[in-house]
Parts: structure tokens; C-alpha cells; sequence
């Protein structure tokens, strides 16, 4: 309970607030009035007189009548996490879709709770449009923030169809998601690949909420597109994860998850399990994952470290991005997966095109090569779409094998 209130508090701290006192209490079941308990009501209230707050923030969700009881007990502001949560993302939104999927979060979280926000339900009069004189004041707020809700909707899924737009011209290349734990180090690890050093890399949560995507060099002639994406945190709010789907879309067609993990955080295992969870709501648990424990220079004893991990995931990677060879693993782990998608593939090219012969070293990779008086045999790897290439061009292609076998003809 103390580290989800450490975490609590680091989030009042990003959102601007400063902290001065905790309470907790631990119970059966929570309180369906105020959440806690009428005997800590009555502790918490002295509390803030005594420290002079003027708002009170709980780690569990309130519904709307424990929120509105709960500030009618305390007299002061009362919000839960999620609706920290929510606020950050609304100061710390840039780009126009991540300021409209943020809005869309916050209205969706605040339509049911409109009641205890208004102190005034004075009757307004009628009109067109509206339900004749009984309608107040509130039921007119609510009718204008569904609007609005189907409005952001109708715009998001613009935002859809026009990233759908842009993937499909792209360059194909290995596609590559960054998902994990806010603060994990997703950011310094695509600023260390794309080595660009003007992306934001902050100690903090939630420091980039819009996706950015950035194509880095693997070495020996192989390329890949890497995304950051928003961090994920526990007790996400479920508007919030709901609105970022088009964000996310982008972890959606990716060829694989990097699963960023915070090798020197004490509750690594609960962090990795709250991002599972995450893409499980997703739908993004069928796609290959990869994990990356990153901070691995924060360890007393990262060997050690990494025999446990290894253990319990065959193939992990560890990274860290202050040293200069830090990222040298990951980059080897992405360059075999983009060898995964282009089997070797024997090709037959006649003696007098020199051009294309030339065109596939400078393409793929050539992994063997036969000269013999029908022409020119050779083992390459290719992306799909250059050997669908040659063979609408009349190329003679062989078939797949390993190097050292003979061509297939």
C-alpha cells in the first residue's frame, strides 16, 4: 500500500500539488457511501483542518455519490486517481489528437459525476430543442457533453482513418511498438536507437503522451521503425485507455511489442503485469512481445539480475542508455527478428544483368553466390515486397534453403 502511495504522491506531484500528509486505512469491504469508513470521515476531516488543505485525493476510484459525500463531510475538493491521472494528461497534451482523445477521456469520467460539480440547478426556461420549462439546468450540461462526446468520437476516428493513410505508405520495414510502465525509459531508449537527441526525456511520469515514431539504423544494411507510445500506469483510467485506441493503433500493426521494463524498480513484476493487463483490454495480447529490462546500470548486482530474468524470460534483453554500447543488444535482437521476415531465397539471374545484380547486394543480403554458365545463383534475403518485385519482373527464383545447399530448380 505505501509504494502505491508513493506513487500516488508522484503524480500529485507532476499535476502541480504538493503532498502534505497521508492517511490510509485498510477495510473489508469499501464503504459504499464515503469508500472509508464514518470514523476515518471524521479523522481525515481534522486532518485537513489541522494542515490547512484544500483538496483531499484518494488512490481508488470514488463513485459520484461517495465523491459528493465525501466533499460535503471534508468541505474541501475531493478527487481520486484517476481524475489525477486524467488532469495530467490534459496539461501535458501537445498534438491535436492527443489534446481530443484527452477531452474525450475527461468528459466520458465527468458526465456521471455533472451532479456534485453544479451547485446551481436552477430551472431555465424552454425552447426548441429542449424539453419544455422542467428541464434544468443540469439535464442541459448533460444533453451538451453527449454531443460533444459523439463529436470527439467522430473526429477520432478521422484521426483513424488518416493514420491507417499514412502506414499504408510507408516504406515497409520491421515495425516496432515501445509499450511498458510510464517512466520505464521508453523515450531515452528510441532517442539512444534513432540517436535524435531533441525527443523529450524526462524523470517523470507521463512525459510524452504523443506517439512518435522514428526509423533507426540496426547495422549491416538492416533498418527498423520504432514507436514510443504513452506509458501505462496502474489503475489507468478506463475513458483514458479507451480514447487512446487510435494512439495505439500504431502498437496494433506493429511486426512486435518492445515490452520496456524498469529493471531497478522494486515492483518490476507488478508493473510488467499492470501492462499486460493493459494491452489484454487492448486486444494487443496476440502480438510477439519482446522484453527489454532497461536501467540495467542502476543495479548493485545486474548479473546476477540478468540470470533471474533469463530464467523466467528466454530470449529478454537488457539495456541501458548511458553507455555508449548500451543498446548494442536490442539492436542485434531487432535485427534477427527483421531476418525472420526475409527467408533466404535462391534466385537465378542471367549473366548480362549486371544492373540488378548489382541492385540486390545493394537491397538485401547476399548470403552466397554461384556463377556457372546459365548465370548467376544467390542466397539473399529480401524484404517481401522487393522479391514480389522480382518475380513480377520475370526473375527466376529457385525457391527457399539455408547456405550451403543447392539451389532448388
Amino acid at each position: 500500500m505505501q509504494e502505491h502511495l508513493d506513487e500516488l504522491a508522484r503524480l500529485v506531484d507532476t499535476a502541480g500539488a504538493r503532498v502534505l500528509d497521508r492517511l490510509t486505512q485498510q477495510v473489508e469491504s469499501p464503504h459504499p457511501g464515503t469508500l472509508i469508513g464514518e470514523g476515518k470521515v471524521e479523522e481525515l476531516a481534522a486532518l485537513v483542518a489541522a494542515t490547512g488543505a484544500t483538496l483531499v485525493i484518494f488512490d481508488d476510484e470514488l463513485s459520484p455519490m461517495q465523491g459528493a459525500n465525501l466533499e460535503r463531510e471534508l468541505k474541501v475538493r475531493v478527487m481520486d486517481r484517476a481524475e489525477v491521472i486524467l488532469d495530467i494528461f490534459s496539461t501535458r497534451a501537445r498534438s491535436h489528437e492527443a489534446k481530443l482523445q484527452v477531452e474525450l477521456a475527461q468528459l466520458e469520467y465527468l458526465l456521471p459525476r455533472l451532479r456534485r460539480m453544479w451547485t446551481h440547478l436552477s430551472r431555465i426556461r424552454g425552447g426548441i430543442g429542449l424539453r419544455g420549462p422542467g428541464e434544468t439546468q443540469l439535464e442541459t450540461d448533460r444533453r451538451m457533453i453527449r454531443q460533444k462526446i459523439q463529436w470527439l468520437k467522430g473526429k477520432l476516428r478521422d484521426v483513424e482513418r488518416h493514420r491507417e493513410t499514412i502506414r499504408a505508405g510507408r516504406t515497409p520495414m520491421l515495425s516496432v511498438s515501445l509499450v511498458g510502465y510510464t517512466n520505464a525509459g521508453k523515450s531515452s531508449i528510441l532517442r539512444g536507437l534513432s540517436g535524435q537527441h531533441e525527443i523529450v526525456v524526462e524523470d517523470r511520469l507521463f512525459a510524452t503522451l504523443d506517439t512518435l515514431t522514428r526509423e533507426v539504423e540496426l547495422g549491416e544494411g538492416y533498418r527498423a521503425r520504432v514507436t514510443d507510445t504513452v506509458g501505462f500506469i496502474r489503475k489507468l483510467p478506463h475513458h483514458l485507455v479507451a480514447s487512446f485506441r487510435a494512439t495505439l493503433e500504431e502498437a496494433r500493426s506493429a511486426d512486435m511489442l518492445l515490452h520496456v521494463v524498469d529493471a531497478s524498480h522494486p515492483s518490476w513484476e507488478e508493473q510488467m503485469q499492470v501492462v499486460e493487463e493493459v494491452l489484454l483490454e487492448l486486444g494487443l495480447q496476440d502480438r510477439p512481445v519482446l522484453p527489454v529490462f532497461n536501467k540495467m546500470d542502476q543495479l548493485a548486482d545486474p548479473v546476477d539480475f540478468g540470470r533471474r530474468v533469463s530464467a523466467i524470460y528466454p530470449g529478454a534483453v537488457l539495456t541501458t542508455t548511458m553507455r555508449t554500447d548500451g543498446l548494442a543488444t536490442l539492436r542485434a535482437a531487432l535485427r534477427e527478428r527483421e531476418k525472420e521476415l526475409r527467408p533466404p531465397t535462391w534466385l537465378r539471374l542471367p549473366l548480362t544483368d549486371g544492373a540488378r545484380l548489382a541492385a540486390l547486394y545493394r537491397l538485401g543480403e547476399v548470403m552466397e553466390r554461384r556463377d556457372s554458365a546459365e548465370g548467376f545463383d544467390l542466397l539473399v534475403r529480401l524484404p517481401p515486397e522487393d522479391l514480389a518485385r522480382l518475380r513480377h519482373d520475370g526473375v527466376e527464383v529457385l525457391g527457399t534453403s539455408v547456405a550451403g545447399a543447392p539451389p532448388v530448380g
